[in-house]
């Protein structure tokens, strides 16, 4: 348990939390709405500091992150609870659990900031993410650790909703080096509705962290009948090529209900929905467009957006390398990798 790195104090012991933008007001002696964040008294404590609940070292394609690192491993970690509420879920019961049994606050590995470089760097992790639920509702746990991370040479990487504040942008930009952000739909009732939040700052979250120079990439999750409509799909496009630039990764995922939290009664994305997505991406200018989670699909493939030439291939988290440092091996053109 540790106090919030962002709150203020109201009268009569109240609180509002600022750490997402959810901005919640907490009476004394309840949660905010992620489940772990509590008004103690008229102070508010993240109950989920130093508490692993998943962890795992995992292929960097995994988050997915396709240009950062390409072939490395990350050391990946979570602690429960969520700042959404998504149907699809497939992570619910670490995420979404703890909102209705508060007992899962005491659930979870002890482990400190620096025992986890220490752990990314004997397992020889070039970096570390803060993953599996939203890293947002971690923030204090997530940034001591990044800060130990950095001064260690361990890069950061957030696989996050991007619902987070200005006051959480700014503690983590400084040492933040890349990022995967769901951009779920195109439409704000989409958010209200299916996670309980808005896509304004979202999108706002995605154009800082450009400007920021931090690496991103986003990932939709094309979920049939609710997020699948060309015109969401186009949006988001060209959203990406308008205001993150034409070489931003976009990834696209298949939906399965079978692992879902809610959304048991809908079908799974079929490839055909995942292609038809592919080509909106190309469609609207995008140089790279990755077709996710279809097994032997070469949608997850990089080829050189000058030339067409392969230089990565991918099947399922094994990769092969054809380029050159990062260039395309047959034209030179640079492809966008994060080597280093």
């Amino acid at each position: 348990m540790k106090e919030s790195y962002s709150y203020t104090q109201l009268e009569d012991k109240r609180v509002q939390c600022l750490t997402c933008e959810s901005r919640c007001f907490i009476l004394p002696q309840k949660f905010g709405f992620c489940g772990v964040r509590k008004n103690i008294d008229g102070k508010l404590y993240a109950l989920n500091y130093g508490k692993i609940i998943s962890q795992s070292i995992d292929p960097i394609e995994k988050k997915p992150l396709f240009h950062f690192l390409p072939g490395t491993n990350t050391f990946s970690f979570a602690t429960v609870g969520c700042n959404f509420s998504c149907g699809n879920c497939q992570n619910w019961q670490i995420s979404q659990a703890v909102k209705s049994d508060k007992v899962l606050l005491e659930m979870g590995e002890d482990m400190t900031p620096e025992k986890i470089v220490e752990a990314a760097m004997k397992n020889d992790c070039p970096s570390i993410s803060y993953t599996y639920t939203e890293p947002t509702i971690f923030l204090e746990f997530a940034l001591d650790t990044m800060k130990i991370a950095r001064r260690k040479g361990v890069k950061n990487v957030w696989v996050s909703n991007g619902f987070m504040t200005p006051e959480t942008m700014e503690l983590i930009l400084p040492y933040l080096d890349a990022a995967n952000i769901d951009i779920k739909s195109s439409k704000d009732d989409f958010y209200r509705k299916y996670c309980g939040a808005r896509l304004g700052p979202i999108l706002e979250n995605c154009i800082k962290l450009k400007q920021a120079k931090v690496w991103l990439e986003i990932t939709t999750l094309v979920i049939p009948s609710i997020s699948s409509g060309e015109e969401i799909l186009t949006t988001i496009a060209h959203f990406i090529k308008e205001k993150l630039g034409s070489r931003t990764p976009w990834h696209l995922s298949a939906f399965s209900s079978e692992i879902s939290w809610k959304m048991r009664d809908l079908p799974d994305t079929t490839g055909a929905q995942i292609h038809a997505a592919y080509r909106l991406g190309k469609e609207a200018k995008l140089d790279y467009v990755y077709a996710g989670n279809i097994p032997g699909d070469p949608g997850e493939n990089t080829y050189c957006p000058k030339c067409g030439e392969l230089n990565i291939e991918r099947k399922g988290y094994d990769i092969q390398r054809y380029d050159k440092r990062g260039e395309c091996r047959k034209c030179g053109e640079k492809l966008n990798f994060i080597l280093n």
